[in-house]
């Protein structure tokens, strides 16, 4: 009956850890998602200067 006891203990403390570590990772996966939201809206903004800038550059002076 000890045995089984002290299975029961330790299997306890393994799920207890792997929660703990499960709950960090889904931490950490959600601000990797947030970065990478970020990074888009980084790159669509920057895509859209460039598209301004080459549109802008294309147009003939004034005085034409």
């Amino acid at each position: 009956m000890k045995k089984l006891e002290e299975q029961i203990s330790f299997i306890q403390n393994e799920i207890s850890q792997m929660s703990d570590e499960i709950y960090s990772q889904q931490k950490e996966i959600k601000n990797l998602k947030r970065e990478i939201s970020n990074f888009k809206k980084n790159i669509i903004d920057l895509e859209n200067k460039i598209e301004s800038n080459i549109s802008r550059d294309d147009k003939k002076p004034p005085h034409y």
